[in-house]
């Protein structure tokens, strides 16, 4: 009996495609260590560095160690439901989460799963959470303001759209409270804000988010929180979630946004404790020796994107926390030199009634004057300075020396602008409140005003020009100039309001 080759070959190529569809090829590896939000894996010999891994229970991970004989991978989610002995399947895949402007309003886990109590988000898109920073042909130099409603900020240390400016200092010195007084002031500006927080207190992450319902603040923010009691590679992944979910807005709807990580030390710790898990070797303070690249990959994603790429921008605030004002610990110095500036918070400041704390000859601003608007830059072009001299002289004067009458105006003004500066928290003030009251400072009409006066009158100054000459206000807001004409009315309203006011 003769075969036919060719129909022989056809009716197994024919049974061969029934099936082809209905195969599902995977490489499947096996559990032999797990703890602490670790796990080691033996039999997944193609996995690559970065790859996401599905166990058992829908628990994920990704591929962070790759050894002669086994893996060693983070777990994202519960890693108590992870059993030795357990099945892991590769995925062939990055790890991703959903992005969209569904997700505005909503408190989600660093997976953009939500865990405010709310509804399922079904996103529109999904974007992975590590990516490439902008190049160099990809940008535009950082020249638009974003406010932070803050006068001494915006006046002494302006941030601009696309800028990285760290917040640092001790704790309780208001740190959290400038990040969120800036989310406030973004209301009704455009602005897409995110606030990741990173090992805080569950409670502290409520007080955060029923402040920004309180003031509005939430319609066009998301909270992405993974808590203290939150695994370390939660906390690993969580800013670099905020990060992506920010990339999003940016290049794909061109948008302005503002991430706000606090904080990257405890940020750094969790990164460490994985690291010292999976045997990595430790080097300064026992971090391992990539903690550089850990914050400079993220950090480096903030732009202001050329206007090819839709002009869209993100600024970030990181905030670190430095113990008994260590400013030159291992990971401040590692983000100062990162960032684009920083606000530096002394806690003797704080404790003296000085809020925000801010201690201007160690705080700067490396993009300066490009990002203010030309009437803040007129009244607030040496208001830095002048108070850097202050302090000096301030130290000077308590060593019971006599003044001579030039020395002694100098402190008197000095004395009056830090009381001017003075802000009340969730107060943020528009540019042409925040220009009229340093203009007041600075130009000498409240010389004769009693210090602890200062901030009252000045106030109530504000309050008056709302009512009377709302337009001097609108004026600065629109056109971002200070005229001589609007200096003349400004000076006798001024004075006009000091005969009522006595």
């Amino acid at each position: 009996m003769k075969f036919n080759i060719t129909e022989i070959s056809g009716i197994i190529k024919q049974e061969i495609s029934q099936y082809k569809n209905k195969l599902d090829v995977s490489s499947v590896g096996r559990v032999i260590e797990v703890g602490d939000g670790i796990a080691r894996i033996y039999g997944l010999d193609n996995a690559m560095a970065g790859e996401v891994l599905q166990f058992e229970n829908n628990v994920l991970g990704e591929v962070f160690n790759l050894e002669e004989d086994s893996i060693g991978a983070v777990l994202y989610g519960d890693f108590t439901k992870v059993k030795e002995g357990s099945d892991v399947y590769s995925t062939g895949k990055v790890i991703s989460i959903q992005v969209g402007q569904e997700l505005l309003g909503r408190v989600v886990n660093p997976l953009c799963q939500p865990i405010d109590g709310g509804p399922a988000i079904a996103a529109s898109a999904t974007r992975p959470i590590e990516s490439d920073a902008p190049g160099i042909a990809e940008r535009q130099p950082v020249k638009q303001p974003l406010q932070t409603g803050l006068k001494s900020i915006d006046s002494m240390i302006p941030i601009g759209r696309g800028q990285r400016e760290l917040i640092i200092g001790d704790r309780k010195t208001g740190k959290t409270a400038i990040a969120i007084d800036t989310i406030i002031n973004q209301k009704d500006k455009n602005v897409i804000c995110i606030y990741v927080a990173i090992g805080q207190k569950v409670s502290t992450v409520a007080e955060v988010v029923e402040i920004l319902n309180r003031y509005g603040a939430m319609a066009y923010t998301v909270v992405i929180a993974a808590s203290a009691g939150d695994s370390a590679p939660m906390q690993y992944i969580a800013p670099y979630s905020g990060c992506a979910l920010a990339e999003y807005f940016m290049y794909e709807q061109h948008r302005d946004t503002l991430c706000v990580y606090d904080d990257l030390s405890k940020h750094a710790v969790a990164y460490r404790q994985l690291s010292l898990l999976l045997r990595r070797p430790p080097g300064r303070e026992a971090y391992p020796g990539d903690i550089f690249y850990l914050h400079s990959r993220l950090l480096e994603r903030s732009a202001k994107l050329s206007e090819q790429l839709g002009g869209g921008s993100m600024t970030a605030l990181p905030v670190v926390e430095t113990l008994e004002g260590q400013i030159s610990a291992y990971i401040p110095t590692n983000v100062i030199s990162i960032t684009d500036g920083q606000i530096y918070l002394q806690k003797d400041l704080f404790h003296a009634g000085i809020r925000p704390a801010i201690d201007v000859g160690m705080s700067v601003s490396r993009v300066g004057g490009h990002a203010q608007v030309d009437a803040m830059k007129k009244v607030a072009s040496k208001l830095r300075l002048d108070l850097a001299a202050f302090r000096e002289l301030q130290n000077f004067a308590r060593l019971g020396t006599e003044l001579d009458s030039a020395a002694q105006s100098q402190l008197d003004r000095g004395n009056r602008m830090v009381e001017l500066l003075k802000q009340q928290q969730f107060a943020p003030m528009s540019v042409g409140e925040q220009v009229i009251t340093i203009f007041a400072g600075a130009s000498g009409l409240l010389d004769d005003v009693a210090v602890d006066a200062v901030s009252r009158f000045a106030d109530g100054f504000l309050q008056q020009l709302r009512k009377e000459h709302p337009e001097y206000i609108d004026e600065i807001n629109k056109t971002g100039k200070l005229s001589d004409e609007l200096r003349q009315k400004l000076t006798a309203a001024m004075n006009g309001y000091k005969v009522l006011s006595k």
